[in-house]
């Protein structure tokens, strides 16, 4: 079931996302060459908690940490570790707050120091997609057009697009209906509304769609080994239309 947002409720989201964006800017800056991932974790923690929130990914089903930080092959989930990253890595943050009860889901790819010309183009390319799927965002259209926009996008370019997992419903609770895929499929395709507040995340990859849920149960990486890259605003469909709730100011639309 949808859960529609009055514009209190509303406020109260924004105000997480908001919190939410600037741990993120500010984690953003920690990934250089040799940054320790479980101390980037860290200082996240402590940055939320400061601030009044809360992780809403620590002990969610289990989950060890503030961040999915997930890196290279890695797709989502990964779990922040000892190894320090390094020259040339990508690495994708995906983070979540409870601020007063209303929840915030947001990520971003960031590369360390130079990549190749094709890893450049495709984390281009997927976070184009990712706007690409809130212009979608709009009353009137369905929830399959914002899938649309996002596979259309990166398809074009032969791109794989990872089908098992995407946006849903989000501000209430962490993950909340609907399950907002990356490519077109069968399913549910309710019209969009004033109220309703999503995640969109397009997760793309060099390769194949395939993937792999790794021994840990958590850690999500590419079958054929190739690069992933992963995107996500929570976003509020008004009567205007789509209100990016976690721009940052490392995004660019």
């Amino acid at each position: 079931m949808i859960k529609f947002k009055n514009e209190r409720q509303i406020e109260g989201i924004r105000r997480s996302c908001r919190l939410l964006a600037s741990v993120l800017d500010a984690a953003e800056a920690l990934i250089v060459a040799g940054a320790v991932p479980r101390e980037i974790d860290a200082a996240v923690q402590s940055m939320i908690e400061d601030a009044g929130g809360r992780p809403a990914f620590l002990g969610y089903h289990g989950f060890p940490a503030s961040l999915c930080f997930s890196v290279n092959a890695a797709v989502i989930h990964g779990i922040p570790g000892d190894t320090p990253l390094a020259e040339g890595d990508i690495v994708s943050m995906d983070c979540g707050i409870e601020l007063e009860g209303f929840f915030s889901d947001s990520a971003r790819t960031i590369a360390v120091g130079r990549v190749p010309e094709e890893i450049r183009t495709l984390m281009k390319t997927a976070e184009e997609s990712l706007y690409l799927g809130i212009e979608a965002a709009r009353p009137g259209n369905r929830l399959k057009d914002i899938s649309r926009a996002i596979y259309d996008h990166n398809h074009a370019r032969g791109y794989g697009l990872v089908r098992p997992y995407g946006g849903h419903g989000v501000g209430l609770a962490l993950h909340e209906d609907p399950h907002i895929s990356n490519f077109i499929g069968r399913g549910p395709n309710p019209r969009l509304k004033p109220g309703m507040v999503i995640a969109i995340e397009p997760m793309v990859n060099l390769g194949g769609d395939d993937i792999i849920v790794l021994d840990d149960d958590w850690t999500v990486v590419t079958a054929d080994s190739s690069v992933s890259v992963h995107y996500e605003h929570t976003v509020a469909i008004t009567p205007e239309g789509p209100e990016i709730l976690t721009a940052g100011r490392n995004f660019h639309a």
